[in-house]
């Protein structure tokens, strides 16, 4: 939810991890924002469905939305409130809208509302397809009725014109036990109507003047102190236009766009917990004196604000204002830079909906404030990865061995499983030749102990194919190794010893490398993205986040992939999504929309184990 900055959020040093749900809803208890919603249900706070959705006329009504201000991109904290809002509408039986919160011109942009939609759809939030949708909004669709709603509250003594800047109404603010000052609070009816009418028609310049409500100068609360409800913006909208000058602040449109469409649930995050008073008092002062035979109508519906804690990820910057910087500097290559906490960089990258989803679910709904290990997140992404991405192989730094006693012209095709835990992927056929490419990593002319891969003398098995041995190596002039000489053992084909007479292997290897034929070795860049800043809360020891940023968080390798990845590496360009594999012994990968024919491009979605965790790292 888009909105004013908390300044009393806790300590940003990380709090304990809230506790992990379980793994299905039926295991785990209901969180708090559930366990409201069902108390409602039972008393039929909301009503039913009734005769407008005749399917469902006897379900209690669940409405709920996803608000953003089309001002940027929308980022992984924006992910826990798109899954929460429209899990609720779906779990109860309710309906789930995406509305735009476009009340500020002067920061918003048609390419972010398509961003938003994309991203909110491909996050499943169903608003405009199947039995959930609840429609698609715009704040400025309302504009009529909240200027309306404006002239009511002026009329009724409620609400006035103001003239005094931004700088000489923080300077009469007061404190907390001096009340504010405001001296056109007291301004003629009829004055403050026509002034807002010279508002409307664009008579006046930014900053002229603003639209107040008449609460209380002296409130604790400090957003009850006469608050701006209107500013004069000269600026063109996306939707409307030039039709306006004058446009709704967030806390005098919110309430009101929630009543209009019917919300049940206004589910925020706690940074608006101070504001609710304020969402309550403008729809109460517009429904008082209304009824039957009233000038005003009947009373409008008052939606129920509810509060949650948002979420908060380590290592992670989702202020706009500083992704947009880093956009701006080219900090990254854009919005959806991989590196990024954009829904549109994680799509990118190769995240899948369903791991944030799972990952949403994981953290759980509180009203307690805490960064969450972003570790969490990239485990959910590896459980999805695992169970559905196919294995194949690629050498990112490739290193030549030769097998001096492999037949000049021969070809062996090699059975390989697709996917271990998917029985129904089945095999597929990758070709071997008496040149193949290993990993530079993989070998060691002088190795330590416990080193199981390959050195000179030493049998490692090739993955699925045959054990080698190294017989030699290979330098240039300056001593730098430039191929491995190795022999193979005929009887090992599928990667597997001989058995013995007494039914047990003849010999063991304890290491297993990955590898590409030569011959048959296709080009590929690859991306290999880490995390972009080194610090769990960036910016917390200097105050400048830039300064926390990770100097290796891309490393760009040419490498070789083998001829059936090659073949299956797709990228569609209307989801915006590539195709997704595990690259076996490295870690998951996914074509980037850069691919293009004769130019495979890869981007590392997640390593296969956590590297930054605190456990020492294997040796092979």
């Amino acid at each position: 939810m888009t909105g004013p900055t908390n300044t009393n959020l806790p300590s940003s040093k990380p709090a304990p991890d809230a506790a992990p749900a379980a793994s299905s809803p039926e295991e785990r208890s209901l969180n708090f924002l559930e366990q409201i919603i069902e108390a409602d249900n039972a008393s039929k706070k909301w009503g039913t469905w009734g005769s407008k959705e005749i399917d469902r006329a006897d379900v209690p009504q669940v409405h709920t939305r996803f608000p953003p201000e089309p001002n940027g991109y929308l980022h992984v904290g924006h992910a826990k409130s798109i899954c929460l809002n429209s899990g609720l509408a779906k779990k109860y039986g309710g309906k789930f809208n995406l509305r735009f919160d476009d009340t500020n011109p002067a920061k918003e942009e048609q390419e972010y509302v398509d961003s938003i939609i994309r991203d909110v759809k491909w996050l499943g939030g169903d608003f405009d397809t199947g039995p959930n949708a609840g429609g698609l909004y715009f704040a400025s669709n309302y504009f009529e009725q909240m200027y309306a709603f404006t002239e009511e509250l002026i009329k009724k003594g409620r609400a006035y014109i103001c003239q005094l800047s931004g700088d000489e109404v923080s300077a009469r603010r007061g404190t907390p036990t001096v009340p504010a000052t405001s001296p056109y609070r007291d301004r003629p009816v009829e004055e403050s109507l026509k002034l807002l009418e010279e508002m409307r028609d664009g008579k006046h310049p930014n900053g002229a003047m603003t639209v107040r409500a008449r609460i209380d100068l002296a409130s604790p609360n400090f957003n009850l102190r006469d608050p701006v409800m209107y500013r004069i913006i000269h600026e063109h909208h996306h939707n409307t236009g030039d039709k306006w000058s004058m446009y709704p602040m967030y806390d005098w449109a919110h309430g009101l766009e929630d009543s209009l469409e019917g919300i049940t649930h206004s589910i925020c995050t706690l940074e608006f917990e101070n504001h609710r008073p304020l969402y309550d008092w403008f729809i109460d002062a517009i429904n008082d004196g209304r009824g039957p035979g009233s000038e005003w109508g009947m009373p409008i519906h008052h939606p129920q604000q509810i509060e949650f804690a948002k979420l908060r990820p380590t290592y992670t910057v989702m202020s706009k204002r500083n992704l947009l910087k880093m956009v701006e500097e080219k900090t990254v290559s854009g919005w959806d830079d991989p590196r990024m906490p954009t829904i549109s960089a994680m799509r990118r990258r190769g995240f899948p909906p369903e791991a944030l989803r799972n990952f949403v679910t994981d953290v759980g709904v509180t009203k307690v404030e805490s960064y969450i290990d972003i570790g969490r997140l990239e485990n959910a992404v590896r459980d999805v990865l695992n169970k559905t991405t196919p294995r194949t192989m690629a050498v990112l730094k490739p290193l030549k061995v030769t097998i001096e006693n492999w037949p000049e012209d021969k070809v062996d095709e090699l059975d390989f499983v697709i996917n271990p835990e998917d029985e129904g992927a089945g095999k597929r056929k990758v070709p071997f030749s008496k040149v193949i490419y290993i990993e530079q990593d993989d070998f060691m002319e002088n190795p330590p102990k416990k080193f199981f891969r390959l050195a000179p003398g030493a049998e490692v098995r090739l993955r699925w194919a045959y054990f080698i041995t190294c017989t030699g190596v290979e330098k240039d002039a300056s001593g730098s190794i430039t191929g491995i000489r190795a022999t193979y053992d005929p009887q090992t084909r599928g990667g597997d010893a001989p058995v013995g007479p007494d039914g047990k292997p003849t010999k063991k290897v304890k290491g297993t490398i990955h590898w590409i034929s030569a011959q048959h070795a296709v080009p590929a860049e690859v991306r290999l993205f880490d995390r972009l800043f080194t610090a769990e809360v960036p910016g917390e020891k200097t105050g400048n986040y830039l300064d926390d940023l990770n100097p290796n968080s891309l490393e760009v390798v040419q490498a070789l992939v083998e001829p059936w990845l090659a073949a299956n590496a797709k990228y569609n360009s209307e989801t915006l999504e590539g195709t997704r594999f595990q690259f076996e012994r490295l870690g998951y990968f996914n074509v980037d929309k850069d691919s293009a024919p004769g130019k495979l491009v890869f981007n590392r979605t997640v390593t296969l184990k956590d590297s930054w965790a605190k456990e020492a790292k294997p040796t092979s």
